[in-house]
């Protein structure tokens, strides 16, 4: 495993993030291919292993049984000291009034419900999922200013949004002496490049550190398009991302294929080798040992300029994708909140 700065804070970090969503209890409806505890622990373990560092989950994983299961796997595999576990708010939590959000309120007690099912005194990373239209930003960043003054998160990040928000926010808390944002947790991958076009310059003008999730493009760039997984054929949030363009798309997947027989190696190692080079620390998830280890694999692979061009060329403008606009639909109605969670 290889380390690097998350960005221009001073923590160190795998170059390889564990993303954490897989995990949790099926029964809080939250999705319905989650992992059990064992088998969730038995692949936190191995990340243990492989010298990641790193870990991503989020308060509305399996709500708060991914953060339970992380939580109690870290404890007994590593040591806090040498773990870096980010976690994020913002998605609703409960029915009523102040389950979700950025408000001061939600913040506060989001944060402090995080902490107790992770089992520890402080997070290292804490990130907001989405931007909330609803509360001005100076109550968000100075909440989160709070939060990280309390030592009870060390830094912040923040997640899908549009350039001129996430650079809001960087001004709203440069010109009050607030803490402003280590990270961005944004939609990238080979066959969705939208925030090249904005967000990607300002990150890396800023030396913000770009953490991006669903590197893979929900298994379409290592499997292909079509592949039969259970996560397939229940995942609704996948087909609304990529089952509009998987025409243009399966252009590049070709394209990623070629490469990876040519070199003997996985397309995931191709894909995720794409993002290092982009100086990415790509989230990814593994529902199997097997991913977790192909995935490790992608780190010291360097793809040559020509087959970094080969596999970007056929990308064509895709539509906007994700949680962007003012209150999308699913943050309110996809996933079914369990009784009493």
């Amino acid at each position: 495993m290889e380390y690097v700065k998350l960005g221009n804070a001073g923590i160190d970090i795998s170059k390889i993030c564990l993303g954490c969503m897989s995990f949790g209890d099926a029964s809080t409806g939250f999705q319905g291919w989650s992992l059990k505890e064992d088998e969730s622990n038995a692949i936190i373990k191995r990340a243990v292993e492989l010298g990641i560092n790193f870990f991503d989950t989020a308060n509305c994983y399996s709500f708060g049984t991914s953060e339970e299961y992380l939580g109690r796997a870290l404890k007994e595999y590593t040591k806090r000291d040498e773990t870096v576990i980010a976690t994020k708010g913002f998605i609703r939590m409960g029915e009523g009034p102040n389950r979700q959000g950025l408000s001061r309120k939600a913040i506060m007690q989001e944060a402090e419900a995080s902490l107790k099912r992770l089992g520890t005194d402080y997070i290292d990373l804490y990130i907001i999922h989405r931007w909330d239209y609803t509360v001005p930003i100076e109550e968000t960043m100075s909440a989160l200013h709070d939060l990280v003054k309390s030592g009870k998160v060390l830094y912040i990040g923040a997640s899908s949004m549009f350039a001129w928000q996430f650079q809001k926010a960087q001004y709203t808390a440069e010109k009050n002496g607030w803490t402003k944002f280590v990270s961005m947790q944004n939609h990238y991958n080979l066959i969705y490049r939208e925030d090249e076009r904005e967000m990607i310059p300002f990150c890396k003008d800023e030396k913000i550190a770009l953490t991006p999730y669903s590197p893979l493009a929900s298994g379409r760039l290592s499997r292909g398009i079509g592949a039969d997984t259970k996560r397939t054929e229940t995942d609704q949030v996948q087909r609304s991302k990529y089952g509009s363009t998987e025409a243009e798309d399966q252009v590049v997947i070709d394209r990623v294929a070629k490469i990876a027989e040519k070199r003997g190696i996985t397309r995931s190692q191709v894909s995720l080798a794409w993002l290092l080079q982009k100086g990415c620390v790509p989230v990814i998830g593994a529902t199997k040992i097997a991913h977790l280890e192909d995935s490790v694999g992608s780190v010291g692979i360097t793809l040559t300029g020509e087959e970094m061009a080969f596999i970007e060329e056929p990308y064509v403008p895709h539509k906007i994708v994700g949680p962007l606009a003012p209150e999308p639909n699913w943050i309110h109605s996809s996933h079914t909140l369990a009784k009493g969670r």
